[in-house]
């Protein structure tokens, strides 16, 4: 018998050699016939199936194969599953099956279908049979609905017309149309026609992408984002927690010492309607029970610690009533806590939307005494898990029986909130490393109980109102910054709710928070008058998104509003449109519906839903809502699956050279790189694809004798592609990976929506913003801006020392002649003077930090641009408890000498670009709450620096909401003298950043 050395197992080793060309593989064929011979790890698997057929004509039973179309290869996977190799257009050194074995087994079912499925596991990164494995009802239900949908759809596209298709397919991009203040729109707008030669004899569908496109020449560099990941916190227990109601055992919960977070149990309730109560137009008034559990509880020894639940009933980020909290259990031997935990709410009064938030945490004894005798020993509240579930299931129907969670690790980062009302209502699909959570409700009727028809009851509106009353209305009404309302304000709000809605219909989302869902009649009021609520703007809509609005009818009205956006602008908002899902309760919902419908309408929506769907199917709690999606759209647009997949196919590509470059010794070199970029599995995979930064640009042939790696601790990988419209012109891609690179993503979308605002007010300030995508788990693309420097690196090569590198105001403007001779130079300082302004004006309302010379570039045009975007919102770097950054936007002295040609009389050129810059602000401070709201729908996203709605507050300073233009417009003039009058000290921070870099080891 073979023998296998130990502790080696399976072929990983043999896929990652380096200069293995050949591998010998064994074939077992349905004839009972083994057959062994070398394949190339660049062969596919359609030419290996082609040489097993070529080798087995000269064994027995090969009459019995029959044709070579009814068979499939299968292996075992890296990750130990059966996998049929369908897809066999896939290089074997691709697949990398675990052992050197293929199996050939007859085709089974609908091989279009099976060949489609294993297509769509392999692009969106999950198996299907993992959603089947789900054995959910909700997700078959919405699998089931969703396929229906987009199958629809791509029905629906058959059917376009050929200019239809072609606006579809190629979306044109054109530039922010101009209207001036005040000016309507001309009668007499010009059409634009664009011809197009077909030089092929394709199908259209096959057609490459970029036929018509806007042959935008940006251009990126390299910058670094650091984050710190939060800190695992642990606590280890043994034992048992139990919930009781009266004398029934709800639900029991078992933690043992392996474990690593030690989590909780929840309770239950029970409900106080009777039939009458679900069908009746005219419903009993049920009885005041309030909702109640009790708890128990047996847990074994752990010095110091004392074991605390907390419960809460959310609607959104309401608290229905007050949260219950359990006593401290001294966790010693066999402690027993039996109590009885009440909500002050009739299960009556629930609203739809109605989550349970459980909390466990430990409360720790400080053994330090505190200073003063008079002080109580201090405590520290250490939380420990948290768990939310729905009280409702996705039917409306009340839930009962047995439901089995797996709960989620607290951060002890933020512990004045134990409960997460935010947090997904998800069970963690970690299971091994969570521990699990049975919920019992009692099944308190014999028949299923559903949550009462609001259309169906009796709604009468206040009538009457008094001029004093209106005035005050008026007053609250005119508050754009109103957070918080005295009670007697919430009262006028609510008795003039029909006034609101016929004067002030863009005040809803006040009218909202006011809304008593924890009283039924109330509820019954607002979602009847939202049914005639008049659509909003879209800037107010988007509000509605946030996790604070969760009512369905109120979802639906948003929805509703949404579909004015035009496609320029459902892409615009897209980041923000795709985080938001995180905040729905149930799979199925509008905001899934639309984006789905909306993508499948323009190709160019449905290559960025689905990049930002797939960049973060490995976040837990959204695989599996984000991988339905992508499931759907794939099954509404089968002819994007190709195109998708050559781009997932050269990300994993990059993702391997990044591998490689990382983990070879401090002598590796970009010859190196070359060398495996020239491999022919890697030049077939990383050339001939669309760009997933810009599916308008076709990245041809990939240069390998041009493309590097940078010195920088992630090692980002340049590369470098031949410009098919531009002969000896190039165009270039980073693929950066270790770094997050959404708040990146985040800013340049500001950014970009920012000149937006400003082009449709005639006002071009000649912005940069690059490409950049996250396409997984910190991994992304940055585009290249070409031709371009950073400010460090001109004043360094103008300078003899790093130390007066940065004093040297000349730099600048004697790199920018070098480049622009002649009377090229004051179209060069125009540039300059534009994009400074646009810059100065972006940092200083997003709160950029870090602002050195090693990220603020420049290129040969004289166009500045800021890169590496790492800090926002204000969150600037301290040095020894020192804010390094005094000033609130970059606006040195040689950006001064620049702007005024040099000359220091020339005062003109500087209170022209003052000019540019008031004028900016003034129109994004118009547009201020669109901003605000954009930032409160990326809280989801979980960026460490935006996190909750103080973050937030940063924004709505800088753009002076609540204020008017006249004293935004003065706190602005304040900080623009203050950055001219401060420049020096800016001038000193980057000396000691230029130093600092010089002397790295």
């Amino acid at each position: 018998a073979a023998t296998m050395s130990p502790g080696k197992y399976g072929m990983q080793e043999d896929w990652e050699k380096d200069g293995v060309q050949e591998i010998m593989m064994d074939f077992l064929l349905p004839t009972g016939i083994l057959l062994n011979f070398p394949v190339s790890r660049n062969d596919t698997i359609k030419n290996i199936k082609r040489m097993v057929w070529k080798n087995a004509r000269s064994e027995a039973l090969f009459n019995a194969l029959g044709d070579s179309d009814a068979y499939v290869f299968t292996c075992i996977n890296q990750t130990a599953e059966r996998e049929e190799l369908e897809e066999e257009s896939r290089r074997i050194s691709d697949v990398r099956p675990f052992m050197c074995v293929l199996r050939l087994v007859a085709r089974e079912g609908d091989r279009v279908e099976k060949l489609t499925n294993a297509q769509i596991s392999l692009l969106i990164g999950k198996g299907l049979h993992e959603f089947e494995a789900q054995k959910n009802h909700e997700v078959n239900e919405f699998r089931s609905k969703m396929r229906t949908f987009c199958e629809e759809k791509a029905q629906e596209r058959q059917q376009l017309s050929w200019q239809q298709w072609m606006e579809y397919s190629f979306p044109c991009d054109l530039e922010p149309c101009c209207f001036p203040c005040g000016s309507a729109k001309s009668k007499n707008t010009k059409k634009i026609f664009i011809n197009i030669n077909f030089m092929l004899q394709q199908d259209p569908q096959d057609l490459p992408e970029a036929l018509i496109r806007n042959a935008l020449k940006k251009k990126a560099t390299v910058f670094r984002s650091v984050r710190q990941e939060p800190g695992d916190y642990t606590l280890r227990c043994n034992g048992t927690w139990e919930f009781i109601y009266g004398n029934h055992p709800l639900c029991q919960f078992k933690v043992s010492s392996h474990k690593t977070p030690s989590l909780v149990k929840c309770p239950t309730f029970t409900d106080q309607y009777d039939q009458q109560h679900m069908y009746n137009k005219n419903p009993p008034q049920p009885t005041n029970a309030p909702l109640s559990f009790s708890c128990f509880l047996i847990a074994k020894q752990l010095n110091l610690v004392k074991l605390v639940v907390q419960a809460g009933l959310f609607h959104g980020s309401e608290l229905l009533c007050k949260v219950v909290t359990s006593s401290e259990v001294t966790v010693c031997s066999e402690p027993l806590w039996d109590q009885r935990l009440e909500f002050d709410i009739n299960v009556a009064d629930l609203p739809r939307m109605s989550r349970l938030c459980f909390a466990l945490y430990a409360v720790i004894e400080k053994t330090k005494k505190p200073r003063g005798t008079k002080k109580k020993n201090k405590k520290a509240d250490c939380p420990i898990a948290w768990v939310n579930t729905m009280v409702f299931d996705y039917k409306d129907q009340l839930k009962t029986g047995e439901f089995l969670l797996s709960t989620w690790p607290s951060v002890p980062d933020d512990k004045s909130d134990l409960l997460n009302p935010m947090g997904t209502v998800e069970k963690n699909p970690n299971v091994d490393s969570a521990a699990g959570l049975l919920i019992h409700f009692p099944n308190i009727r014999q028949y299923p109980l559903y949550y009462p028809p609001l259309d169906k009851e009796e709604v009468r509106l206040p009538t009457g109102k008094r001029k004093d009353s209106c005035l005050l209305l008026l007053e609250i009404m005119d508050n754009k910054n109103y957070t918080e309302f005295f009670e007697d304000e919430k009262e006028l709000l609510w008795k003039l709710r029909a006034d609101v809605r016929e004067y002030y219909p863009e005040s809803l989302s006040k009218l909202l928070l006011i809304t008593k869902w924890n009283k039924r009649e109330d509820v019954v009021q607002m979602v009847s008058l939202l049914r005639n609520w008049p659509d909003l703007p879209v800037i107010q809509a988007l509000e509605l998104l946030d996790y604070s609005f969760p009512d369905p009818a109120v979802r639906s009205f948003t929805v509703r509003c949404l579909r004015k956006l035009s496609d320029d602008e459902i892409l615009q908002y897209l980041i923000q449109l795709v985080q938001v899902l995180k905040y729905e309760s149930y799979l199925d919902c509008d905001l899934t519906t639309f984006l789905l419908e909306r993508a499948l309408s323009n190709r160019r929506i449905g290559h960025f839903l689905f990049w930002h769907l797939r960049s973060e199917t490995h976040v837990a709690s959204v695989s599996l809502r984000f991988g339905l999606i992508l499931e759907a759209y794939c099954r509404g647009n089968i002819h994007h699956i190709k195109l998708l997949a050559k781009q997932n196919e050269a990300l994993g590509k990059m993702k391997a050279l990044s591998d490689f470059v990382k983990s070879g010794s401090q002598k590796m070199t970009a010859e190196d790189l070359k060398l495996c970029i020239r491999q022919e599995s890697y030049l077939e995979a990383l050339s001939d694809l669309l760009s997933p930064l810009n599916p308008s640009i076709i990245l041809e042939e990939i240069c390998a004798d041009k493309c590097r790696f940078m010195d920088s601790k992630m090692r980002p990988i340049w590369l470098m592609y031949k410009n098919q419209w531009a002969q000896g012109d190039m165009m270039g891609i980073i693929f950066k990976n270790g770094d997050d690179l959404r708040q990146d993503m985040l800013t340049l979308q500001m950014i970009q929506l920012m000149e937006t605002l400003w082009k449709k007010e005639g006002l071009d300030l000649r912005m940069i913003p690059y490409g950049c995508l996250s396409t997984g788990n910190k991994m992304g693309l940055i585009e290249v801006v070409k031709n371009s420097d950073t400010i460090a690196n001109i004043q360094r090569n103008n300078s003899n020392s790093a130390a007066t590198a940065a004093f040297n105001k000349d730099a600048l403007l004697n790199w920018l002649k070098s480049k622009n001779p002649e009377e090229k130079l004051d179209q060069a300082i125009e540039e300059f003077t534009l994009s400074c302004a646009g810059y100065c004006v972006a940092t200083y309302v997003l709160g950029i930090g870090d602002r050195h010379n090693d990220n603020i570039m420049i290129r040969e045009t004289g166009q500045l641009f800021h890169i590496d975007f790492g800090h926002f919102l204000g969150n600037f770097k301290r040095k020894l408890g020192i804010n390094r950054e005094r000033v609130p936007f970059i606006l040195t002295y040689d950006f001064v000498h620049v702007i005024q040609q040099g000359r220091t009389s020339n005062s003109e050129k500087f209170e022209r670009f003052r000019e540019y810059c008031e004028r900016a602000y003034k129109i994004l401070c118009r547009n201020g709450t669109l901003f605000v709201n954009l930032f409160a729908m990326m809280k989801a996203a979980g960026l460490p620096e935006l996190t909750s709605f103080k973050d937030i507050q940063y924004l709505k300073d800088s753009l002076a909401l609540g204020k008017s233009e006249e004293e935004a417009l003065k706190n602005f003039k304040v900080k623009f003298n203050e950055a001219l009058r401060e420049s020096w000290k800016t001038k000193v921070n980057w000396m000691m950043h230029s130093l600092a870099k010089d002397n790295r080891p």
